[in-house]
């Protein structure tokens, strides 16, 4: 559905990883720190002029952060939109 999220998270994919991997520097440097640990868990989409990407994202020990990422449609820019941090492996994953 154009617009509408997704209400179950899927698990990560390659596809989604590489995504949030190359948007790794410019996360750490919205967070204030460096991740030695940085595995996306899982996901929500949302379909608008390309695609929002809702990824919860394991930084090590027991912190995760949320970034919502854009992808447009071709040529496929990516860019990080938004970042959460403090979030646990049991928060969901909600617009922000």
């Amino acid at each position: 559905m154009v617009g509408g999220m997704g209400t179950e998270a899927m698990s990560a994919t390659e596809e989604v990883q590489q995504i949030a991997d190359s948007l790794k520097i410019e996360i750490e440097t919205k967070a204030g720190k460096q991740f030695s640990v940085f595995v996306v868990k899982s996901f929500k989409t949302q379909i608008v002029a390309g695609v929002n990407y809702f990824m919860k994202i394991h930084v090590g020990n027991d912190e995760y952060l949320h970034a919502r990422v854009y992808k447009s449609l071709p040529p496929g820019k990516i860019s990080l939109h938004d970042l959460l941090m403090q979030k646990t492996a049991v928060d969901e994953i909600c617009y922000f």
